[in-house]
């Protein structure tokens, strides 16, 4: 039961963090108004809820027929997983809320990037100081006995992880000729070296760039064979989802996989 809870409030979770995707680009605040459909009807409470809505509405708005997104429910059972898998890897409870915290943060500049490719300064760089605040705070998380240490590990995965990937850019604008990496993407390693330290970033890099190909590769072929349509290479890759990818399966499996390959 403890489970089935804390796959609702993942789902809930969810379900806000569709409202920050939505509204950050634009601008707009993320508590007011209520949501609305593009039609401008305001949506009641019973046809808002969580991973239900979308399912018993087919995809489709209420009051106007119009299309909803199927990406609302991907982000909704995305988070709500990542929040049952938090909790039983976790090994205290405010793990479980800081390592769950941070995988929203990463849901949500992920696809915002896929939409925009860009990564706001709100989302990165204020989340590398909550990410500093948290290590001071919280040095279990850092495996770590006195805060000093922590914020020390969180500080240099910072310097590092963005230093590092600051050098990858500059070598790759200096190969293609043009910019190769984006400053967001530096900002957000930054904030990633901040929650998991160094080795976290070195994971993000090369697990979430060999994880993303194993996932990429398929569907090319997919696409080959069945021929779909709808279907497009993209010319420019958003970077953040890649990195993203890494640093969630770090932070849910990674002293796993850490000691299986060391």
């Amino acid at each position: 039961m403890l489970s089935v809870f804390i796959f609702v409030l993942g789902a809930c979770v969810g379900s806000f963090l569709n409202v920050c995707i939505y509204r950050i680009p634009k601008g707009e605040s993320i508590v007011f108004p209520r949501s609305r459909c593009k039609c401008g009807a305001q949506i009641p409470w019973f046809l808002n809820i969580p991973l239900l809505s979308w399912l018993l509405l087919r995809g489709k708005a209420h009051c106007c027929e119009r299309s909803i997104s199927a990406r609302y429910f991907i982000v909704e059972i995305l988070t709500a997983t990542l929040f049952v898998i938090a909790f039983t890897t976790s090994d205290s409870l405010s793990n479980f809320f800081i390592g769950s915290g941070f995988c929203s943060l990463l849901l949500a500049i992920a696809f915002i990037d896929i939409d925009t490719m860009e990564i706001y300064d709100t989302m990165s760089v204020g989340g590398m100081f909550v990410g500093f605040v948290i290590s001071l705070f919280f040095p279990e998380w850092h495996d770590e006995q006195s805060g000093i240490s922590s914020l020390i590990k969180s500080l240099s995965g910072a310097c590092l992880g963005s230093g590092l990937i600051f050098w990858i850019a500059v070598m790759g604008e200096m190969m293609l000729k043009k910019e190769a990496i984006g400053v967001g993407d530096i900002k957000l390693l930054g904030t990633i070296g901040a929650f998991i330290g160094w080795k976290g970033c070195l994971f993000s890099i090369f697990g979430g760039c060999l994880i993303s190909t194993l996932i990429f590769l398929p569907s090319l072929l997919i696409w080959k064979l069945v021929k779909i349509k709808t279907f497009t290479i993209p010319r420019i890759i958003p970077f953040a989802p890649i990195l993203v990818v890494g640093s969630i399966t770090y932070v849910l499996y990674g002293q796993n996989l850490l000691g299986v390959l060391f």
